[in-house]
C-alpha cells in the first residue's frame, strides 16, 4: 500500500502509541509527520515551546514540554502517559545536539552535559516504556545515531561519543528485551537538510557532502522517517539488534 506520495502505508502502525523526543524541529518534526499520516497516536517531547506548538497544531500529535536531562522528570513523564492514554508501543529515541567544539575547551562539566544531551535519556527513556511494553506483549525501540562517528568528522568528539555508544546501547538492549518481543533498533542518519544543519554548511559545503555520496540526492527528514516507520511497523517483526543507514551512501 502506498500514499498519495507513493510512500509506503503501515496498517499495523494505524492506533498505536508513539513517543518521539526532540520531536519539534528538524528530524524529530519528520517523524511526528510520518507516524501522524500512519494514523497513529503521536506524543512528542522537546523543549522549543514555539515550533512544537505549531507542530502539535499542524498534525494533532501531542506535544508535552519535557527536559529530557531532568530523568526524574521524564520518566514521571512517560508513566503518566502510559497510565493515562496506554502503553507506548513505540519509542523513538531522536533528541540530540550537535553542537561543536574543540577537545581544549571541553571541561568535565561540559563532558557531563553533552553526555546528558545526547546519550543517558536513551537509556532512561527506554527503561520508562519497557514495563507497559512487556505487559502489552511487545514493542519497538528506535535509537538515533548519526553518520559522524563513522566518518570522524572534526569538532565533535563528545558528540561522537555518545553516538557511539548509542550503537553499543542498541544491541544490548535489543539482546535483554528480545524475550519480551521488544525489538530495539539503530538509524543512522547522513547529512540531512534541517534548518539546524544549513547554519554549519553553506552551498558549497552542501555540494561537497552530496558529491562524496553514492547517490547524488539531498536527504531531507522524510528519508529519515521512511526507514523508522518500517521498524515500528509489523513488517520489521524479526528486525532487531543493528544499526540501519540512510546515508545516500556516504563515505
Amino acid at each position: 500500500m502506498s500514499d498519495e506520495n507513493g510512500r509506503a502505508v503501515y496498517p499495523s502502525l494505524r492506533g498505536k502509541r508513539v513517543l518521539v523526543t526532540g520531536g519539534g524541529s528538524g528530524i524529530g518534526a519528520g517523524i511526528v509527520e510520518a507516524f501522524v499520516q500512519q494514523g497513529s497516536e503521536v506524543t512528542f517531547f522537546d523543549i522549543c515551546d514555539e515550533d512544537s506548538e505549531a507542530l502539535a497544531a499542524q498534525t494533532g500529535a501531542k506535544f508535552e514540554r519535557v527536559d529530557l536531562t531532568d530523568i526524574p522528570a521524564t520518566q514521571a513523564t512517560i508513566r503518566r502517559a502510559a497510565e493515562e492514554r496506554g502503553a507506548f508501543d513505540v519509542l523513538v529515541n531522536n533528541a540530540a545536539n550537535d553542537d561543536r567544539h574543540s577537545i581544549e575547551e571541553v571541561t568535565e562539566a561540559y563532558w557531563d552535559n553533552r553526555l546528558n544531551v545526547n546519550l543517558k535519556h536513551h537509556f532512561f527513556c527506554a527503561q520508562a516504556v519497557i514495563p507497559a511494553m512487556k505487559s502489552a506483549g511487545g514493542g519497538a525501540i528506535i535509537n538515533l545515531g548519526s553518520i559522524s562517528w563513522h566518518l570522524a568528522l572534526p569538532d565533535l568528539v563528545l558528540y561522537q561519543t555518545a553516538k557511539a555508544a548509542i550503537e553499543g546501547m542498541t544491541r544490548a538492549l535489543a539482546r535483554d528485551l528480545g524475550p519480551d518481543n521488544i525489538r530495539v533498533s539503530c538509524v543512522v542518519p547522513g547529512n540531512v537538510r534541517t534548518p539546524r544543519q544549513l547554519k554549519w554548511y553553506t552551498p558549497e559545503g552542501e555540494a561537497e557532502i552530496v558529491n562524496a555520496q553514492c547517490l547524488k540526492g539531498r536527504l531531507v527528514p522524510e528519508d529519515v522517517a521512511a526507514l523508522i516507520l518500517f521498524l515500528a511497523s509489523d513488517d520489521a517483526r524479526l528486525v532487531t539488534g543493528h544499526e540501519h543507514f540512510v546515508d545516500a551512501g556516504w563515505r
